[in-house]
């Protein structure tokens, strides 16, 4: 198993929309939900800092994970740029081995 780890700072005025976004009901698992090898998402807040988030989505392999994002290359993007607007900061922390 292989974990894909994010970082995202929340908009002061867009925490509940973040939240239902890349919760493991929004539209992030349901994309990630279309390929194979997915096996869910958790989404972590901070508790000192509560519009710092961290997502941890779990899958296969890391090529299950590029596998997707190359089959929905375009529906990753338009995800993507239509969440730019709910966060301050976004950073990749790393890809992790179970």
């Amino acid at each position: 198993m292989v974990r894909f780890v994010w970082e995202f700072v929340a908009r002061a005025d867009k925490v509940q929309e973040f939240e239902k976004t890349y919760a493991s009901s929004g539209p992030w698992v349901e994309l990630f939900r279309k390929n194979s090898g997915y096996d869910g998402t958790l989404l972590l807040r901070d508790t000192e800092n509560t519009r710092r988030y961290l997502t941890v989505d779990r899958w296969h392999s890391a090529a299950s994970q590029h596998e997707m994002r190359e089959r929905f290359a375009k529906e990753y993007a338009e995800l993507d740029r239509s969440c730019d607007s709910l966060t301050e900061s976004e950073r990749r922390v790393g890809v992790f081995e179970e």
